[in-house]
């Protein structure tokens, strides 16, 4: 019997959490076709935002590592939710793209973005490797360190 998704999450330790609720005027997802768009996911846990401020000044790259995988996490939380429940309708994560929040002489927003990359991968297997964008931007909503999107196929 394979390994399934449910199966590595909880071998990794990983509750999913419930959905999170979008903040503004926007959908958490959309599905069109065989993919699932994912609305940008920060890194929130059961008691808020758990890396606020910027990166390079308020947060070193292994915290927003962590924020990073948070963003993943949560990206599989609304994943989840396009999918009634079934993650191993999964084909392939396709694409994510990291904001990464930090003054303008950061320069590592690809080693912030790994948190989520990892994650990922570590989940899913080849069905999370992707394509992605590292960017790095002046500010996100509520102060958040990390924001992350993605776009996956699905069965």
């Amino acid at each position: 019997m394979s390994e399934t998704i449910l199966s590595r999450l909880q071998s990794l330790g990983i509750v999913l959490p419930e959905a999170a609720a979008p903040a503004a005027n926007y959908v958490p997802y959309m599905r069109s076709g065989n993919l699932v768009f994912v609305s940008g996911q920060l890194p929130l846990g059961p008691d808020g935002l758990t890396h606020v401020g910027k990166l390079g000044s308020d947060i070193a790259v292994a915290d927003g590592q962590v924020a990073a995988r948070q963003c993943a996490i949560n990206i599989l939380a609304q994943v989840r939710g396009a999918l009634d429940g079934d993650l191993e309708q999964i084909r392939q994560v396709v694409r994510i793209t990291g904001f990464v929040a930090g003054p303008a002489e950061f320069t590592d927003h690809h080693l912030v973005v790994n948190g989520a990359s990892d994650l990922l991968v570590d989940v899913l297997g080849e069905r999370g490797r992707h394509a992605r964008a590292a960017v790095g931007v002046a500010a996100l909503p509520m102060d958040a360190s990390v924001e992350v999107d993605a776009i996956i196929e699905v069965k």
